[in-house]
Parts: C-alpha cells; sequence; structure tokens
C-alpha cells in the first residue's frame, strides 16, 4: 500500500518521535509494528508513538486544521504529539501517542457509555472558526460511486441505489447541512483508546472526518445497526442513555429520538451496504451474515419515505 521509500521514512519519524527526549532508539525493529496499511492511510507505532501517513489526496489546510481542534479539547480527542502535519514523499503525516484500543475479542466490555459522553462533549464544544465541513456525507457519496463503477449489475446494487436517491440532498453530500455542530464524522468503537496505557480514560482518535456537520451523524452507525438487528438493543439504549444524560444535543433529552436519527441512520446503512456490495464483488463472494441484513434494510427504506426532525 506503500511506497519504497515512504515506509522507512514513516518508521524513522515515529522512532525519532517517540524517543524525541532521549539520545538515540535502543528498542530494536522488531518493536516497530504496522497497525494499519490500506490506500487512506499507514500507520506505523513504536514505543509510546504512533505515525500516520494519511491519505495521498487528504488536504493539508484542513487536516492541520482538525488536527489543532484535537490539540484544544484534551480529555475529548488524543491530543497530537505534533501541532501540525508534516510532508513525507508527498504524503501528509501526523504524529499521535499510543493508545491501548478497545477489545475487539470481548463484546461485553465495549465502553458504549464513554464513548457517548465522549460524543456529547465534542457536540456541546464550540465550532472553531474555518474548521471545514465534516467528510461523512461526503464519504457515503463515495462508497455510494465505487457500487455504480464496481457492481452495477449485482442484485444488491438496485436497493443500495433507490435508498440513497430517497435521502436529502445535504446527507448525500450535496448541500449543506441542516445544522451544524462539531461532528466527528466516522464513529465506531474502534475510534476509542485508552491514554495512557494501559487503563487511562477512553479518548476519541482519527480526525481525518472531523469538522462541523449534523450531530447525529455520530449517532449513526450504531443506531443503523441497532435498526438492522446488528447491535442488541440493550446496547443500543446504553449508549443512547449516556449519551442524553451528558447533555448531547443531536438528540431530545427525552421522548422519539428517531426523527433526528433516521435520516443519518439511512444514510450510514447505505454506505456500509454498498461498500459490503462493492468488496463481494471485487472478491467474487456472496453476501455474508451480517452483509445481508444491511442491504434487506435497504429495499425497507426505499418503501417508507425518511423522517425529517419535527416530522
Amino acid at each position: 500500500m506503500t511506497t519504497d521509500a515512504l515506509l522507512p521514512a514513516l518508521a524513522a519519524r515515529v522512532r525519532a518521535t517517540a524517543h524525541a527526549d532521549t539520545p538515540a532508539c535502543a528498542c530494536g525493529a522488531a518493536t516497530l509494528t504496522t497497525l494499519a496499511d490500506r490506500p487512506d492511510a499507514t500507520v506505523l507505532r513504536h514505543a509510546g508513538a504512533v505515525a500516520k501517513a494519511h491519505a495521498a489526496d487528504a488536504d493539508p489546510a484542513a487536516l492541520a486544521l482538525r488536527v489543532e481542534v484535537a490539540a484544544g479539547l484534551p480529555g475529548v480527542l488524543l491530543p497530537p504529539l505534533a501541532p501540525a502535519p508534516v510532508t513525507l514523499y508527498g504524503r501528509l503525516v501526523t504524529s499521535w501517542p499510543y493508545g491501548t484500543p478497545v477489545d475487539p475479542e470481548d463484546p461485553d466490555a465495549a465502553p458504549w457509555e464513554a464513548a457517548a459522553v465522549l460524543l456529547a462533549r465534542l457536540h456541546r464544544a464550540p465550532v472553531p472558526a474555518a474548521v471545514p465541513a465534516t467528510r461523512g456525507p461526503a464519504k457515503a457519496a463515495q462508497a455510494v460511486a465505487r457500487l455504480r463503477a464496481g457492481a452495477p449489475d449485482h442484485p444488491a446494487t438496485d436497493p443500495v441505489l433507490r435508498a440513497w436517491a430517497d435521502l436529502p440532498a445535504w446527507a448525500r453530500g450535496e448541500a449543506a447541512p441542516p445544522a451544524a455542530g462539531l461532528v466527528h464524522g466516522d464513529f465506531h468503537l474502534g475510534q476509542l483508546v485508552r491514554h495512557p496505557v494501559p487503563g487511562g480514560p477512553w479518548l476519541l482518535i482519527d480526525v481525518d472526518d472531523l469538522g462541523t456537520g449534523v450531530p447525529a451523524w455520530d449517532l449513526a452507525r450504531p443506531a443503523a445497526w441497532y435498526a438492522c438487528g446488528l447491535l442488541p438493543p440493550d446496547e443500543w439504549h446504553r449508549f443512547l442513555t449516556a449519551y442524553r444524560a451528558a447533555g448531547g444535543p443531536a438528540v431530545p433529552s427525552e421522548g422519539d429520538p428517531w426523527p433526528a436519527l433516521d435520516v443519518p441512520a439511512r444514510a450510514l446503512t447505505v454506505q456500509t451496504a454498498a461498500r459490503s456490495v462493492t468488496k463481494a464483488v471485487a472478491a467474487n463472494r456472496p453476501l455474508d451474515e451480517v452483509e445481508l441484513p444491511l442491504v434487506d434494510a435497504c429495499a425497507r427504506m426505499a418503501a417508507v419515505r425518511p423522517r425529517a426532525p419535527g416530522g
């Protein structure tokens, strides 16, 4: 996923960051760990530091503003180790402390309440001047575009596209959102770490999609999973109750939350279904037991118009 020149440069960067206060690194090469290597990100860890090479098309000014926001919200977002991105072989690189991630093998310990409180605090934070719009709707539109290009004849494509067509323009990234707050833009449990390690408080990570937008977008993925039967009701209610108790503004403090959640949850369902179908076609395999409910949900959504707040 990375160029031959970028990877050693990124490794040197993370080693230098990890040992900024010591004369040299004596940890050995085995302590360098690849946490991710995808077209949109390469992430290396060494000791207590992490270096992330962002997507090749990342906007330098926008990313710098997002890193600045993270630095200004301690206790909510993981603070960066460097105040601004640097460029290595044409890729923007940011530096972060290492945090302990959520254990995917222990779903009963998923920190739903902690995540909800962090999102509520993020959504209540003042929106800094010049922060760009969240990339959430644009990423959903990108997933749909890839579905059209990569799986035009798959039987699941039509219900996904019909559900997408019913969404308002703002949810498809084609217009400004109806209300704006500070939004993470890509929340899921993989965006949480404990810092300091191993048992510090939970913090949000990954600022690539951070920006102004509809706060309900950050609740949309767990809401969609719950609506599709992929998230147990008790976990969804723990999350929603904790968010409301923390004063989160995305939904009313009591009563039916779905007028606020319906459109974002539909958009995230379509995005996830589009990605699932595209991946299945690329791998020449059928949809699995997680992907099928998402497509089925799109088919049901196409029969019922989206609900607007107050409607």
